[in-house]
């Protein structure tokens, strides 16, 4: 594997080692222009495979019966709506994915395309980002390339950019926020190693963080799309803190505790500035006085102060919202639970027509979408997920434990609220996960090239593992997107049986 790209150029003469030297000029062509070829070609094809005939099925598939339909409403109204009252509609999810399928119904109307393009979008930025983030980690084209690749071929992350559905949404925005932690950590070591060359460092230089502020912001807009993307506040919190006490001993700065009151300060108001994000996602619901639970003080008999009673009816409605998702047991016959999602114990159905058509070429058949990650890629995570946490242990590589830290995120708060109190859980939970899960398979072929000895095989490993995946995404592809076929052609792709019935 090639070295990572984590700090800037140093001068000579500065004190600096010339092998760490030479390590940080790699950051200075992080633009490399082949990178970036490689980016919009992977990300060209991955647009087109969810853009490609997104207007089917007609109608809506599995949850787009909530979301396309408060999408509309929030466009006519603010908010969502419920036409048989004529009032505002009570939901569970903040607004901004709602927001964001509206912005394609604004475009094309309340169609399929309109309430599944922007979805298509979100997918395929996803795609973008994580070729870039892989860059940046690995500083290797074809890692990058790689990891952009593997997304391409995954089913699970194609259903759900070709549905309006709001995990996508979620997925983009956690991302990308991760995205923005590695650019602040590159950037904080630039500047610690930059006020190096002077001399010794007494103390951490002040050093505002941009990054740290933007990745704040985006992971307020991805709790703005869904609640759920809190679970990784506490998981990226202790990475940014390592990541700053590590760059500052690599630095030279006395005491191991040196600037951690400053990292808690910065980290605060990233806090406070994602806060003020994920308010700001739901300017409809303060700018009218339709919505649900808008005036819930003054109705009861309360007072209502402006701004601060604006904030407490919205505390109020967020007391409801979060009962309803503590108290969801109810049985569904496609949920499932964390330690299945990554054996893909339980895909869901998303798409099943009673009447699917004929001219098949078949006397039945079948057309169905079903939600199913692309089964050599998934099944994949687990030894990947096992071999980076060894070699995180044996190398003490940052990027292992970054990616590490991601997939807990992603996974293991599911784990507990599956324990808690048995809520009833679907696989699309996972994909906030996803890019970290890739990531590990990513790290861990690159680590089989990282050695001359061993870069024969691992090149022969790699090449066969993506051909095997590929055929696979061919293999599964019309269950992805809900083509025509067979029905012993689709039967013959249910490999675990009932599991995927």
């Amino acid at each position: 594997m090639t070295t990572a790209v984590t700090d800037p150029v140093v001068r000579p003469g500065s004190g600096v080692p010339d092998v760490v030297r030479r390590r940080l000029a790699t950051l200075e062509n992080w633009l490399d222009p082949y990178s970036w070829l490689v980016t919009v070609v992977i990300t060209t094809a991955a647009g087109i495979l969810r853009l490609a005939g997104i207007s089917n099925p007609k109608g809506y598939v599995f949850d787009e019966v909530y979301y396309p339909t408060d999408a509309w409403d929030m466009l006519q109204h603010g908010v969502e709506w419920d036409e048989k009252s004529d009032s505002a509609g009570y939901v569970v999810h903040p607004p901004l994915g709602k927001w964001l399928i509206a912005v394609g119904e604004k475009i094309f109307g309340n169609t399929e395309l309109g309430w599944r393009f922007t979805a298509a979008i979100a997918g395929t930025l996803m795609i973008l980002v994580l070729i870039r983030v892989a860059y940046r980690m690995f500083h290797s084209i074809v890692l990058a390339g790689l990891a952009g690749l593997l997304m391409t071929l995954d089913g699970f992350q194609l259903v759900l950019s070709r549905t309006s559905l709001l995990d996508v949404f979620l997925g983009l925005f956690v991302l990308a926020s991760f995205a923005a932690m590695l650019l602040d950590r590159d950037h904080y070591r630039r500047r610690l190693l930059r006020a190096r060359e002077n001399g010794p460092l007494e103390k951490a230089p002040r050093i505002v963080p941009w990054w740290l502020l933007a990745a704040g912001a985006l992971f307020g807009l991805a709790c703005g799309v869904k609640w759920s993307g809190l679970f990784f506040l506490p998981f990226f919190a202790v990475l940014i803190v390592a990541w700053r006490v590590q760059a500052r001993r690599s630095a030279g700065v006395p005491g191991p505790l040196a600037g951690l009151l400053g990292d808690l300060g910065w980290g605060l108001m990233s806090f406070m500035l994602g806060f003020v994000f994920y308010l700001a996602t739901w300017t409809g619901w303060f700018v009218t006085d339709s919505g649900w639970d808008r005036h819930y003080r003054a109705q009861h008999g309360m007072s209502e102060p402006p701004v601060l009673g604006a904030l407490l009816n919205l505390l109020h409605f967020h007391q409801g919202a979060f009962g309803f998702h503590t108290g969801l047991t109810k049985p569904h016959n496609y949920q499932s639970w964390p330690w299945q999602w990554l054996l893909l114990g339980r895909p869901v159905a998303f798409y099943w027509p009673n009447n699917p058509g004929t001219g098949c070429g078949a006397p039945n058949c079948i057309r169905e979408i079903l939600l199913l990650g692309t089964p050599i890629l998934w099944w994949s995570f687990l030894p990947a997920l096992a071999v980076l946490l060894w070699l995180a242990i044996s190398r003490r590589d940052w990027r292992a434990y970054a990616i590490l830290t991601g997939a807990a995120a992603g996974l293991v708060p599911w784990f507990y609220f599956a324990v808690a109190d048995s809520r009833t859980m679907f696989s699309f939970y996972v994909l906030p996960a996803l890019p970290f899960l890739i990531l590990a398979v990513v790290y861990v072929l690159g680590a089989l090239t990282a050695s001359p000895q061993g870069r024969v095989f691992g090149t022969v490993v790699t090449g066969v593992y993506v051909a095997l995946v590929a055929l696979s995404f061919a293999y599964f592809y019309p269950i992805f997107v809900g083509n025509l076929i067979p029905y012993d052609s689709w039967l013959s792709r249910m490999w675990l049986g009932n599991r995927w019935i």
